[in-house]
Formats: structure tokens, C-alpha cells, sequence
């Protein structure tokens, strides 16, 4: 199906709920009032709303499909036949309405296409000799020089030939960090610029490039989400026949018509088609309030029964920013003046690890001292002179090119990232740094199994295979996958829905294709919209419990849709059997079948009310 006819579809689903909400305002003025022909209104709206809504589910029937659909066309001639317009109307307005917030669900999915085009510059700056031109990113070939303004997005891939400097490339990595590019690294189609100008030699053209190849597998992971089937339409497909049988049965055997229309008409499909959206709704408000955005309502049915729980790395199980972990010192230096030292000269730095430096020396109270001559050059470190020492903060590969025989003063090579700190041109220290788990993951995956029973838990990252080894024996996950391009865990996804129903959840541009392929997609919100349009839910908060109160609110609303939609019905089926011995005629059944729903919609309102979401985390339980 299109998705041109599926806008078209919902707009006129829209015009007919907007038309069925007029048609009864107006019977209702023409009742009050005793202005003939006052059913005017609501037949305009029977044939112009009921009609193709009655064809669309005859041919529905025809193929075969049976549910809650073929309830509402019972509901529809029965109305129409009983002459009650008014019932008639009603359900074509919940009919109208449902249908409209459904297509909308899937239209919104076209967001993220968009978004990801929006992303990229319309324009690269191609170098011939001295001079810069403007050029259509259509236009750049391979070997071309393009030039890459401070802040600007990289249009193409290619290796850079002049400037050094850093790119943010956690869209396609993962990796929270600024990456360093000097003369000879390779550079990705998307990637934000640093501070200083960088030249680049194309390497591919922009249909080729990496980029164009995230936007191209988000789109046929768009085109392949499963199809959800919706829980009152599977309730209606035992329900209905059953109901049509019965009625069938109770004009045969006693040859009165009047019993097959009580019948039909106490069996109204009101609590499916009426009880199950205004439990949705209900759920969806709900967490709006909690600071959770559920896009897609179909994740309040599918995530109870997810089996498999995928998690992204960076900014979902972590902070997404470094930290100091660890500082190794040798004889006549202690971790505290080592500390107080690269502090001191890392507050007039602008990497990325400098903010981890000055938080841990903040937490610990220490006072920074004086600095002078600090100059930081890329590639070279962070120089500067405190009190009598001079200092430098470099790489453990410059260190080396620096002084060889150095190796044997380093300590062996470990997760994370590392700064060597030289003292008077002497190895003195040794920074670790790492991106910091969340104070609940480790909780968080450990109640998953025993109370949400899933059975596979599974780290999969774009970051290097040692950082994500780390992190993974933090929080005891077994199963990871480290390196992994977009492509790589759309594939990953795809593998494991086949097992069972899968939750991934990301929070990088990286993890747009996985999480629009999932059963159910979850996605911290804050930091990209590309992200946010792709995930089914949206957790608006940077905690793991979000994820533990929208389980719970799935589980909530999946037991209260049932209550309704089953409860209702069998209701109905009591009332059924009186209407089929003859104790209630069709004015009758039409009034118990309201009360049946009133209590069905009472029932389903409960998610509207209270405060907070009941978890099960020890931390945080409330």
C-alpha cells in the first residue's frame, strides 16, 4: 500500500468522524427542539461514512478476515434496521476515529527519512588550485578536494589531506567522543566538524557514501516493520461468528425474527471498538506524564511479550560521557597531586576528556592551582608550566614516539581511553577513562529475566570491542557485539525477531534502522529526532527505570484492554441468551448493551487515573 493512499485514507477517516460528531450535535438540537426529520443528519452520515465502511469490511469478509471489523458491520445493519441512526452513527465515529489515529501512527514513520535528508548540507565546497567553489553534493566525485568548514557536516567520505582537528561521528559509531583527524584518517559522509578547517580527498560519491547507505537501510527497514494484528481484532474473530451463529440459531429454532435482531444488537461490538481505544489513549496520556512519548501504540501490546531485549551502549546503558576510572602514578608522585596537576592545565582545554579530569578533581575538592604558558596543538597534547614542573598530557603513541624505551615504565594496554602525563619530560602517570554505566543498568538487566521473563539480553555497540568487553563484565551481559555498523545491527534485529519478539533500545542516529525494525523500538529522546521519530516509545528522561514503567504500563494496559474487551463480551453472551429465550426485545438489548459498555469504558478509563507507575527496580520502587 502506498503511502500516498494512506494519507488519502486517513484524511477521509478524519472528514467521516468529523462529520458523524456534526450529525449528532445536530439530531440532538433537532430532537431537543421537536424539528421534523430530525434523523436527517445521521442517515447523511450512514450513507456517506457507513456505506463504504460496510463495503470495505464485506470485502474484508470475503478474504476472509474475520475480527472486530465484521462486529462493527453487524453493529451497522442492525442499527440501520432497528431504524436506531443514532447507534449507527456512533460506531461509525469510532470506526472513523480509530482507523484516523492508526494511519497517522504510520504516516509519522516518514519523519525520519526526511529528517536524515534535512541533516546533510545541500551544498560542498570543491577546491581546484587556489580557488573554492560551491557545487551540489550531486556533483562531487571521487579524488575531489572538498573543503569542510569549522562546524560544518562532512558531505562525503574521504581521507583527509590538510588540517587537523576532531569530527563528531557518534551518528554512525556510536563512540561518545570526539575523533581526532589529522593528515591520512579516513572521514564519514555525516559527521559533524570540529573548530578548525579540514580539507578532505573523496573517496566515493555521495550515492555511495556511508551516509546515503544509513538513509537507504532505514528505509527498507521502514518498508518491512511487521504488521501488527490489533487485540480487539483477534478477541472479535472468536467472537463474532459465535455471535452470528447464535443469533442465527435463535430465529431457527423459534422461528421469531425479532430474536435474532434482539440478539444482534445486545452483541454490539461497543467494548471492543470503544473500550480498547480509550484504554490506549488512556495509557499513552499516562505516560505523557511520566515523561514517556509513545509514538506507537502498538508497543503497549507487543513489549509484554518480548522475549529478547537488545541494548545499544552509549547513552543508553551509560551516560554517553567519559569518566576518570583510574590513574596509575610511579614512586614519588601520588594520585592526588597527579590529579590536582592535569586538572589545573586541563581546565583551559576544550577535549573532550578535559570535563572528566575536572569532575573527578571536583568531587574530590581539590583546589586547581596556577598554570602558565598552557598551548594545546592537535596532535601534540596539552603543555603548560605549574609552580617549578613542566607538564604534559599526551598519548600513549606520542609518549612513545617520544621516548621508545618508555614502554616498560607504562602499564599494559586496557579498555577505554588513556592520557599519559609526563613531569618534567619523565613518565610520571597513567589516566583511564571509560564511559560510565548508569547507576540502575546493572539492576535494570538483572530483574529483566526473573520479572518481565526475557530470556536472551544482548549488548550490541559500534564502539571498540575492548570498551564494550568492559562494560558487558560490569553489568554480567554474555552475549555482545562490538564494531557493529548500522547495517550490522539491522541484521542483528532482523536474526533475532525470528526467534522471538524483540526490544531494541539506542539512542544514536546509528540506531535508527535497528530500532524501526524491531518488535518494539525504545529510544532515550534528547539527542537526536532522527532517533526519537524512529523508535516506537520515547523515554524523555536519562534512566533505565522509564524503560521499567513503560514495561509495566504495557503490561497495565494489555491486562485492562483485555478486562474490557472480554468482560464486555461476556456480558454480552449472558444478555444474548435471555434475548434468544425471549425475556428481552431489541429496545431492551440496545439499552443493556449500553450499560455493558458504560462499565466497559469505566474499566478502561482506570489508566487515566493516579500518579506515578508502580516498578519493580529495588532502587527505585515506589
Amino acid at each position: 500500500m502506498s503511502r500516498s493512499f494512506i494519507l488519502l485514507k486517513s484524511k477521509w477517516q478524519l472528514y467521516i468522524a468529523l462529520f458523524a460528531l456534526i450529525a449528532i450535535g445536530l439530531y440532538l438540537v433537532m430532537l431537543a427542539f421537536h424539528i421534523p426529520a430530525s434523523n436527517t443528519p445521521l442517515l447523511f452520515v450512514i450513507v456517506i461514512g457507513g456505506v463504504p465502511v460496510f463495503l470495505q469490511i464485506l470485502f474484508k469478509l470475503i478474504k476472509g478476515n474475520l475480527g472486530a471489523d465484521l462486529l462493527a458491520a453487524i453493529a451497522l445493519v442492525t442499527g440501520v434496521i432497528l431504524q436506531q441512526y443514532l447507534a449507527a452513527t456512533l460506531i461509525i465515529l469510532m470506526l472513523a476515529s480509530g482507523q484516523t489515529l492508526e494511519y497517522y501512527a504510520m504516516r509519522k514513520a516518514s519523519f525520519v527519512l526526511r529528517s536524515l535528508v534535512a541533516r546533510m548540507p545541500s551544498m560542498a565546497h570543491r577546491k581546484i588550485n587556489n580557488h573554492i567553489e560551491d557545487i551540489p553534493l550531486l556533483d562531487i566525485k571521487i579524488d575531489d578536494l572538498i573543503v569542510i568548514y569549522p562546524h560544518e557536516t562532512c558531505p562525503a567520505d574521504g581521507v583527509v589531506i590538510e588540517g587537523h582537528g576532531s569530527m563528531d561521528e557518534s551518528y554512525l559509531t556510536g563512540e561518545p567522543y570526539q575523533i581526532s583527524k589529522t593528515p591520512g584518517a579516513f572521514v564519514l559522509s555525516g559527521a559533524v566538524n570540529g573548530e578548525t578547517l579540514l580539507i578532505i580527498k573523496t573517496t566515493q560519491l555521495t550515492s555511495d557514501s556511508r551516509y546515503s547507505a544509513i538513509v537507504k537501510v532505514l528505509e527498507e527497514a521502514e518498508q518491512k516493520r511487521p504488521s501488527i494484528r490489533r487485540l480487539g481484532d483477534r478477541i472479535g474473530a472468536v467472537f463474532a461468528p459465535v455471535a452470528l451463529v447464535f443469533a442465527i440459531a435463535a430465529w431457527y429454532f423459534t422461528g421469531d425474527a425479532i430474536r435474532f435482531l434482539s440478539v444482534l444488537v445486545i452483541a454490539t461490538p461497543c467494548p471492543l471498538l470503544i473500550a480498547i481505544p480509550i484504554t490506549i489513549i488512556s495509557a499513552i496520556s499516562r505516560a505523557a506524564r511520566q515523561a514517556i512519548v509513545i509514538k506507537d501504540p502498538t508497543v503497549l501490546e507487543q513489549l509484554p511479550i518480548c522475549k529478547t531485549a537488545i541494548f545499544d551502549k552509549t547513552g543508553t546503558l551509560t551516560y554517553g560521557k567519559p569518566a576518570l576510572t583510574e590513574i596509575n602514578v610511579v614512586p614519588n608522585y601520588t594520585r592526588k597531586m597527579v590529579l590536582q596537576y592535569v586538572a589545573s592545565l586541563e581546565r583551559y582545554s576544550k577535549h573532550p576528556l578535559a570535563s572528566a579530569v575536572l569532575n573527578a578533581a571536583q568531587k574530590e575538592n581539590i583546589t586547581l592551582l596556577e598554570s602558565a604558558n598552557v598551548s594545546e596543538k592537535p596532535g601534540q597534547g596539552l603543555h603548560g608550566v605549574i609552580g617549578k614542573h613542566k607538564i604534559l598530557i599526551t598519548s600513549r603513541k606520542k609518549f612513545l614516539e617520544i621516548n621508545p624505551e618508555g614502554i616498560t615504565l607504562l602499564p599494559p594496554i586496557a579498555p577505554g581511553l588513556e592520557c599519559i602525563v609526563l613531569f618534567d619530560n619523565q613518565y610520571a602517570a597513567s589516566l583511564h577513562f571509560h564511559d560510565a554505566p548508569r547507576i540502575e543498568s546493572k539492576s535494570f538487566l538483572g530483574h529483566l529475566a526473573p520479572s518481565h521473563q526475557f530470556k536472551k539480553i544482548m549488548l550490541v555497540s559500534g564502539d571498540r570491542e575492548s570498551e564494550v568487553v568492559y562494560l558487558a563484565n560490569l553489568l554480567n551481559i554474555k552475549e555482545i557485539r562490538a564494531s557493529q555498523s548500522p547495517e550490522q545491527k539491522l541484521a542483528i534485529v532482523r536474526e533475532e525477531i525470528k526467534k522471538a519478539p524483540t526490544v531494541f533500545m539506542g539512542d544514536g542516529i546509528n540506531d535508527a534502522p535497528a530500532l524501526t525494525a524491531a518488535t518494539v523500538g525504545i529510544a532515550f529522546g534528547q539527542y537526536s529526532n532522527v532517533t526519537a521519530e524512529a523508535a516506537g516509545a520515547v523515554i524523555m528522561e536519562n534512566t533505565l527505570s522509564k524503560v521499567d514503567e513503560l514495561i509495566h504500563l504495557s503490561l497495565n494496559t494489555r491486562r485492562i484492554a483485555s478486562q474490557s474487551a472480554i468482560g464486555g463480551m461476556l456480558l454480552s453472551i449472558v444478555g444474548m441468551g435471555f434475548a434468544a429465550a425471549g425475556f428481552i426485545n431489541p429496545v431492551t438489548g440496545a439499552i443493556i448493551q449500553e450499560v455493558i459498555d458504560i462499565l466497559a469504558i469505566v474499566n478502561a478509563l482506570r489508566l487515566a487515573l493516579g500518579s506515578q507507575i508502580k516498578i519493580d527496580l529495588p532502587e527505585f520502587s515506589k
